[in-house]
Formats: C-alpha cells, structure tokens, sequence
C-alpha cells in the first residue's frame, strides 16, 4: 500500500512541477533575480504549497506525531551547523542551476541535456559528501 501511495504522490508532484513551471529554469532563476527581471509567478506556486500545509499543520497541532502510512518519523526540530550549511548549499545550487532535484528529476520526463548535469552532479555530490563529512570530522568534530 505504501508503494501505491509513493507512486499516486511522485506523479502528483511531478505534473506539479511541470504545470507550475519549476522545470523551467529561466522562471526559476527569474523568481530569484529580485533585483533584475523578477518573475514573481512562482510566488503562486509557493504559496499554493505553503497555504494547505499551514492549515494541514494547524489541523494536525494536537493530532498523534505518528504518520498515516509511515512506521516512524525521523524529524527533528533543532537546527544546527549541518543543516544551516546544507541550506546554504542548497540555495546557492538551485540559483546557479535554476533546479533542484524534485524538478530536475520531472526534467528528465521531456528531454534536455541540463537536468542529466544536474543530476549526475548531485548523485556525485551525494557519494562525496559522506567522505569529506568524516574527514572534517575527524579533523575537528562539527
């Protein structure tokens, strides 16, 4: 049953991302120039995200923490160093590329040599990480 509702989901989220636009990396990218040609549609998109879950979590407040489909949840709510500099990191990536990997995947559906880059140098970045993390860390504990 999970299966069934990772695949309704992923489809859900998929054809979102391409009717929204966030496939498009030149509305992407002009939804960051603030300070240049500003395209603030996906503004409508965020806010269509961050409106029903405002009001799903409102609803949720004091409901069991235990998910519906899941067995446990792995959330945490404090932020430290790992999570502020992958935040970091993200956001500059998704400046500079215009995706990020929910889109760049729904990006490989219509072709493009662009999102095949990206996620081959996000998978690289993923087999690094690990690497460079217990380096650093056994250098000077983060």
């Amino acid at each position: 049953m999970r299966i069934v509702f990772a695949l309704i989901s992923g489809a859900l989220f998929g054809i979102g991302l391409c009717v929204s636009g966030m496939t498009n990396t030149l509305k992407v990218q002009g939804w960051l120039d603030i300070f240049g040609a500003w395209d603030p549609t996906l503004a409508f998109v965020m806010g269509g995200a961050i409106l029903p879950m405002a009001v799903a979590w409102r609803m949720l407040k004091n409901q069991s923490p235990q998910p519906a489909i899941a067995q446990t949840t792995s959330s945490t709510a404090l932020f430290d160093r790992q999570f502020v500099i992958g935040s970091v990191l993200f956001g500059a990536g998704w400046g500079i590329a215009g995706l990020c990997p929910g889109p760049a995947i729904a990006s490989l559906g219509f072709g493009g040599i662009g999102g095949v880059v990206f996620l081959l140098a996000m998978a690289a970045g993923m087999l690094i990480t690990p690497r460079i993390k217990a380096r650093l860390t056994a250098a000077a504990p983060i």
